[in-house]
């Protein structure tokens, strides 16, 4: 069994530590609510707000490695020769995508620190929830351009096994 070398990603890091923050979170939660009939008032919005950073960390990481869900029935029929144009088109719309994205959540951000907008659960500044958003569109910008370099030279992508 060939050895693979060791991912260390930031949106990996950032995807996991997401992901055991919800799970501590609710859990606490849970514990709290079922023993004294309270709940803590801020779980929804952490864990809404975490949600989102674990997807787009997540996806960053599947963009690196090129495991996004697609439809791969057009790569394997295109001769080789057509291979390069469709991975540049993949890219060009991955970017379009996350580039608009990028985009509108900056400004978004921008209006909300402008505007000195509140959470309404926690009544914390709006901005320091939306500001991932452009930054992890960046970073999955970054990744698809780092995988469609490595398409481009060839390189294979290692076998995913699909297990059901």
């Amino acid at each position: 069994m060939p050895s693979r070398p060791p991912k260390f990603r930031p949106e990996a890091w950032l995807a996991s530590l997401a992901l055991i923050a919800i799970c501590v979170i609710s859990l606490g939660n849970v514990i709290v609510r079922y023993t004294t009939d309270a709940s803590f008032a801020f779980t929804e919005e952490f864990s809404v707000f975490l949600l989102v950073v674990l997807t787009f960390a997540g996806a960053a990481v599947a963009a690196r490695n090129n495991q996004h869900i697609r439809i791969e029935l057009i790569e394997h029929y295109l001769p080789p020769s057509a291979l390069k144009g469709l991975f540049v088109l993949q890219w060009l719309v991955g970017v379009a995508v996350f580039g608009v994205t990028a985009w509108y959540g900056s400004t978004f951000a921008m209006q909300e620190y402008n505007w000195e907008s509140l959470s309404p659960g926690l009544g914390l500044p709006s901005w320091i929830y939306v500001i991932w958003l452009p930054m992890l569109s960046v970073a999955i910008i970054i990744r698809i351009t780092q995988n469609l370099v490595d398409r481009l030279r060839g390189k294979k992508d290692p076998e995913v096994i699909h297990e059901s």
